[in-house]
């Protein structure tokens, strides 16, 4: 999907370790709201905080969606969500 997608959702890491889920049309602009502390009340006790992975959505509902899907995944599997996908190795032709 673009980069002009209209909505996102992103995963961040929290100081402490934790993760936060949220959606937003300007991640970039949210980011620096959550280290302002302006922006959720779980994020302001657990500053600073990063944005480790992000994903465009079509709309809103789109959003929500896949928001509340992450949120319901173990954490062992939105570790596996914010790890960068590595091309498989080929075993060399004999």
């Amino acid at each position: 999907m673009s980069e002009a997608a209209s909505w996102w959702v992103y995963l961040l890491r929290c100081v402490d370790g934790t993760l936060y889920t949220g959606i937003s049309t300007d991640p970039d602009r949210r980011l620096v709201q959550h280290n302002a502390g302006t922006a959720s009340r779980y994020t302001r006790a657990r500053l600073p905080v990063e944005m480790v992975w992000r994903e465009a959505q079509r709309g809103h509902g789109d959003a929500l969606r896949r928001e509340l899907a992450i949120k319901k995944l173990a954490r062992v599997d939105k570790e596996k969500l914010i790890q960068p996908v590595r091309p498989r190795r080929r075993k060399p032709k004999a």
